[in-house]
């Protein structure tokens, strides 16, 4: 892959420094994410109880990359065969779904991360070709509703946090459907510091909100299933390149069910 000249190469890291630096994480971090007004925790249950991970599974054989370390779900990934992202056993349609999350740490980079447009598209060089940036390499995200298409990202690139890979890149959906998946701001903390998604699904409509900022508006998700579990991602690469490893943690997560009964 082309990199870009060195002045290009300086604009793109610029960019993401403000928000994609590495500081040392601490469970009780000061800059940690606020928690939620009282209109958003009325109704919520919690999906983790901040000891085990009870109602949460791993599909693969074994579970080396998930443990409670400190009251917060701690992602510790490695390499492996099968299915090691962390799922619900519960399936969900309509909800609110907030979680905390933070990245620990990101000791790797990838020499060819892409500068997003806010169409969703990638920005090109003169030559047509996509302009290639340096960024940290941590990657991970949110599915909703039991798919890998329907996710919310976590991630270092400049566009930020929020944004549904699936659905931008997917060059069969309309330019509409890709431009709304992509984040209308970068909202992200810097490394070690805790976030907060609060994100709305109801039919196949997404909003994300991300520290209280808009990210995702009523964003349309075409095909989405109706109902499935929600998982938190696992990437297990521990070196440099285009795919980062899920150094993460998450420690709030709460849902409000949109689609129960009136007599739950």
């Amino acid at each position: 892959m082309r990199l870009v000249p060195s002045s290009l190469l300086a604009v793109g890291i610029v960019l993401i420094t403000s928000s994609c630096q590495n500081r040392p994480a601490s469970t009780a971090d000061p800059g940690a994410a606020a928690p939620a007004d009282k209109s958003q925790q009325a109704g919520f249950t919690p999906l983790f109880d901040g000891i085990s991970l009870d109602g949460w599974t791993v599909r693969g054989s074994d579970n080396q990359d998930w443990r409670v370390v400190e009251g917060v779900i701690d992602c510790d990934p490695h390499e492996g065969p099968g299915d090691r992202n962390l799922w619900t056993a519960k399936d969900y349609g309509d909800f609110e779904l907030l979680v905390d999350w933070r990245i620990k740490e990101s000791p790797y980079i990838n020499r060819a991360g892409k500068i997003i447009l806010p169409n969703g598209t990638y920005k090109k060089d003169d030559s047509g070709r996509d302009v290639l940036i340096e960024v940290p390499n941590t990657d991970s995200g949110v599915f909703l509703r039991g798919q890998h298409k329907s996710q919310v990202n976590i991630w270092c690139w400049p566009i930020g946090s929020g944004e549904v890979w699936g659905y931008r890149t997917d060059p069969a959906l309309s330019p509409e459907v890709r431009a709304g998946v992509t984040p209308k701001v970068r909202a992200d903390r810097p490394i070690g510091q805790w976030n907060t998604f609060y994100i709305i699904m109801k039919g196949d409509r997404l909003t994300v909100r991300l520290n209280g900022q808009l990210v995702i508006d009523d964003a349309q998700l075409p095909g989405v299933p109706a109902r499935g579990p929600i998982a938190l991602q696992h990437h297990g690469d521990r070196k440099d390149g285009e795919w980062g490893a899920s150094f993460l943690q998450f420690r709030r997560i709460s849902i409000k069910e949109l689609d129960l009964p009136s007599n739950q």
